[in-house]
């Protein structure tokens, strides 16, 4: 049996979509319900130890896809709880309950981007612009925890995801959706000039999976590098209609980044910060081969994830 914590997100919940039709039992450690035949849902938090260990009795692997994403929040401490302190804890309970397998979501974005030319791999350091990052800089902090973890408990097999942005369905936030429905069917729409690596959830939940069998060390689950104009060309094609997208330009992002400063100073809660705000003028290069190699991850076309979230989340609604 597996243990699963955020099997309620989108990525949590394609991990379980996966796991149940591989016929591998599954338990869900979940705040809420989660109404899906077959899980072992165990109502807790994955904050607590006592829940956590309660939970992790007779299973034999973890797969951590908890995380705190939302990019309002001003500090770096507003992350650590999940995305730093629940690793370390997830390599305790793990060693306790006598499982010897732990995979854990991180983000590319603790991940150096590289150039069209020479893309980066898993050996590029931590750096700008995501350094300025809190979100990014603490799951950079979940993977040291678990890194030095793994080198001094060698019994304990552990393998750390990076992915890219996901789209898909199973996205009841919704989270990366928001980027579909932020253009869909909009006649004209303003883009900043940065590119993102952009992947099928579905390709990197079936990685994960095929994690628990394989794998050490960490692991680059990117896709195809898109400006976004590039990628609402894609998705006005997927929807059939007509877009204008303009990009504007990149002194126009960074006035953005000033007014959320602004926004930010008198208590107003937003995205636009400036470090945000520069994030999306970079431009995503990142190679996937080592997962590829031996994650036996693939790629599926942009177009199917735009369209199955759509397909979802209609459907949904």
């Amino acid at each position: 049996m597996v243990l699963l914590l955020g099997a309620t997100g989108l990525l949590g919940r394609n991990v379980l979509q996966v796991l149940l039709e591989r016929g591998i039992e599954v338990r869900a450690l979940v705040r809420s319900s989660l109404d899906v035949p077959g899980v072992d849902v165990v109502r807790g938090s994955i904050l607590s130890k006592e829940d956590l260990m309660a939970a992790a009795g007779g299973c034999s692997a973890i797969i951590n896809c908890a995380g705190t994403t939302d990019m309002t929040l001003p500090s770096v401490e507003d992350f650590l709880p999940v995305n730093r302190d629940l690793p370390a804890m997830l390599c305790e309970v793990a060693t306790k309950s006598g499982i010897k397998v732990l995979v854990h979501t991180s983000t590319a974005n603790t991940v150096v981007t590289g150039t069209p030319e020479r893309p980066s791999d898993e050996s590029a350091p931590f750096g700008p612009p995501y350094d300025k990052s809190p979100y990014a800089v603490s799951k950079k902090a979940g993977e040291d925890a678990l890194l030095g973890y793994a080198s001094e408990h060698p019994e304990l097999r552990i393998v750390i995801v990076n992915p890219g942005f996901m789209l898909g369905a199973y996205d009841s936030k919704p989270s990366s959706g928001q980027m579909v429905l932020l253009g869909w069917r909009k006649p004209i729409l303003f883009v900043s000039r940065g590119a993102k690596s952009i992947l099928h959830v579905r390709d990197a939940a079936t990685a994960i999976v095929n994690a628990l069998e394989r794998g050490e060390g960490r692991y680059l689950l990117t896709g195809e590098c898109l400006t976004l104009k590039e990628y609402f060309r894609i998705q006005a094609r997927v929807g059939g209609y007509r877009q204008l997208c303009i990009a504007l330009p990149n002194w126009m992002a960074g006035f953005l980044g000033v007014i959320g400063s602004t926004l930010r100073f008198l208590r107003i809660k937003t995205e636009l910060y400036p470090h945000n705000v520069k994030q999306l003028l970079y431009h995503e290069w990142y190679s996937c081969a080592r997962a590829r190699r031996e994650l036996g991850y693939t790629l599926t076309p942009v177009d199917d994830a735009i369209r199955d979230f759509v397909d979802w989340y209609y459907k949904k609604c």
